[in-house]
């Protein structure tokens, strides 16, 4: 089978995205369009099918992913440097419903997982240190590192201390934010037992603090505050680490269905090929999860500008459509209070990657959630409550974002990236390659090539071989991240420091 070297996504799109390197001279033909390259362009990146003038509408995904800086020809490579973003600032939304439900055949599979004692699961079953405040950071980590060698996890899966710079001066929201994610922490159930580690005299109070968890496992969650300790609080802190490590190695995987597991939906360092296999296949998994009972979260709400009414229409109720109306709204006016565009993105190596404009990015991005109806809408640091897709207000940034997703109670994060890199949150976080050149160059960072399905192998071929992959790492395969030891948090921080 000859493989295709460019690709018309949408039969609407002014431009077709090389796969290949392609010449100056080369020839490009889709449909009854035809265009000689006027240019060499890079693989990833788009080359005009048809003559536009300046101001009018390049289109990609049957969507303006920008318009025209200047008069362009068919041929020419299209990039930041003549296509420039339509996004301005907030706007005034419609609702036109178009969701529907998927006709996915539900096919009764399991992983195995962690019961918890209320009824949750987990897929790891992890010691962790969660300090209130980053004033204990230190402390933390050495305790971690002590019960790692004291232990060697037998038993369970790894110790971990989960850093950060907050907890203190912080004001109103920004303060709030730091103590909902942390409060998430301590109750997500990947944690078979959580030390929480307080310094004492913080902002975030741990007494209060210990409140915001409700009724939690007494047994496995449990407070330590360092300033209250006579003597040595390493030691201190060790005593009760003994206690919950000899609870949580008495846990055992059981099979767990399908439908309750929870998956975060997350790209970075994307290329021009994220909206063709990598972003696809997430969306197809997606679906597919929703459609078992399961759920999915999609978040970085940046970048859904410029695609945000195809989420809104998919809203299941008007309540949902308004919720994301004003969860994209909101963000852009946290852009436009410091003084920035909103559609400044994408970085450098997207760019360099073929994405040229927000809506380019926003367009692609959006594909990690399929197309089933939007069953919920949270706000930062929220718990999720509702089954099937899910939106969540956090920003791009991928440590955020990742951490975000873990936090509202994803068991693991799908993150597709077509630059490639090798971070991890507080969760499995898998990497799905777009291109095969970035699987092959960094197979210590990438969990699944995508990019398979630019060298002849079909949606249908490589769907039932990610589900297998994505359901043995909730079973107990460590991702790359895990492997590496790369696992860290990033909290959003929005406001003043004292």
């Amino acid at each position: 089978m000859e493989l295709k070297t460019y690709l018309k996504i949408n039969p609407a799109d002014s431009v077709v995205v090389c796969l290949q390197p392609k010449k100056k001279g080369d020839i490009i033909e889709a449909g009854d369009e035809r265009a000689v390259l006027n240019q060499d362009v890079p693989a990833g990146h788009k080359v005009l099918l048809r003559d536009v003038k300046a101001g009018d509408d390049i289109i990609k995904y049957g969507y303006p992913i920008g318009h025209a800086r200047r008069d362009l020809k068919a041929g020419d490579w299209v990039n930041e440097d003549n296509l420039q973003t339509n996004l301005s600032g907030t706007l005034e939304y419609t609702y036109h419903p178009v969701g529907k439900e998927l006709s996915i055949p539900v096919e009764n599979r399991c992983f195995k997982g962690y019961r918890r004692k209320n009824g949750d699961v987990g897929v790891r079953n992890e010691i962790w240190i969660v300090p209130t405040v980053g004033c204990v950071n230190g402390i933390a980590e050495r305790l971690a590192r002590q019960l790692r060698q004291e232990t060697g996890c037998e038993g369970i899966d790894s110790v971990y201390a989960w850093h950060h710079n907050y907890g203190c001066s912080q004001l109103s929201e920004d303060h709030e934010n730091t103590r909902k994610v942390l409060r998430d922490i301590c109750l997500h159930p990947n944690a078979g037992a959580v030390l929480v580690l307080s310094l004492g005299c913080e902002n975030n109070q741990p007494e209060d603090f210990m409140k915001m968890l409700g009724d939690y496992d007494r047994d496995r969650i449990r407070l330590l505050v360092t300033q209250r300790v006579e003597g040595d609080e390493v030691e201190a802190g060790m005593q009760v680490l003994r206690e919950l490590y000899d609870i949580a190695r008495q846990d055992r995987r059981e099979e767990v269905p399908v439908s309750e597991l929870r998956v975060g939906l997350k790209c970075g360092g994307s290329d021009g090929f994220s909206g063709i296999t990598a972003n696809p296949l997430v969306g197809e998994f997606s679906d597919w999860l929703v459609a078992q009972g399961g759920t999915s979260v999609l978040t970085e709400v940046p970048e859904m500008f410029g695609a945000e009414t195809i989420l809104m229409n998919r809203c299941r109720t008007p309540e949902l459509f308004e919720q994301t109306v004003s969860m994209v709204n909101n963000f852009k006016n946290y852009f436009l209070s410091h003084g920035e565009p909103v559609g400044e993105n994408p970085s450098p190596g997207n760019k360099a990657g073929g994405i040229s404009t927000l809506e380019d990015k926003a367009l692609g991005c959006t594909q990690k959630c399929g197309k089933a109806p939007v069953s919920g809408v949270m706000e930062y640091g929220d718990r999720l409550t509702a089954k099937g897709l899910n939106l969540l207000s956090a920003p791009g940034n991928d440590l955020v974002a990742s951490t975000a997703l873990a936090s509202c109670g994803c068991h693991i994060v799908l993150f597709t990236t077509g630059r490639g890199t090798p971070f991890g949150t507080f969760v499995p976080t898998m990497k799905i390659a777009t291109n095969p050149t970035l699987a092959k160059n960094k197979p210590g960072w990438v969990d699944f090539s995508a990019g398979q399905l630019v060298e002849g192998r079909t949606m249908q071929e490589l769907l039932p071989e990610f589900i297998d992959k994505v359901l043995s790492v909730a079973s107990g395969e460590k991702a790359r991240n895990e492997e590496n030891d790369y696992r860290e948090i990033s909290i959003f921080k929005n406001g003043v420091t004292l």
